[in-house]
């Protein structure tokens, strides 16, 4: 299992020129009913700091993936923008995602397996939003700059 997501990375980047990483962020944001999500949402949402987040971000606009614009008025807050072509390339990237998951995963496991495979799935992902909620309950509200 630690080598599926350096597989499913290698694969992204050679058929849709995206890290896995890249495609997380775009496809979060294609999910959102205006391709918009404030940074630091986007960051919970993709697991990832938002040091990361605004690196990964600026590699992203200078591809004109996304845009990046700070929201009037609320003081240091960010929203990350998909773009036309951004949605494009999800929308490319996404056939042979779910190809990959299929053939290194899904295809590999009996149905009993599957069933376990989500019941511990579900387990560690609610283990980890409750740590996340923990976290936050704990930390004061902080947004970061666009990077």
């Amino acid at each position: 299992m630690i080598s599926l997501p350096a597989a499913l990375d290698a694969r992204m980047q050679r058929e849709a020129e995206l890290t896995f990483f890249e495609y997380m962020v775009l496809s979060v944001l294609s999910e959102q009913p205006d391709r918009t999500l404030q940074m630091s949402d986007l960051a919970a949402r993709t697991a990832a700091s938002l040091s990361r987040l605004s690196h990964v971000a600026a590699r992203l606009e200078k591809r004109e993936l996304l845009t990046r614009a700070r929201v009037p008025g609320s003081g240091r807050r960010t929203v990350a923008m998909l773009t036309e072509a951004g949605y494009q390339a999800v929308v490319a990237a996404a056939p042979g995602h779910v190809a990959a998951v299929r053939e290194y995963l899904i295809d590999e496991l009996e149905p009993h397996d599957l069933a376990a495979l989500c019941r511990i799935g579900t387990a560690v992902a609610a283990a980890l939003e409750r740590e996340q909620l923990d976290a936050a309950s704990t930390a004061a509200p902080r947004e970061t700059s666009t990077a």
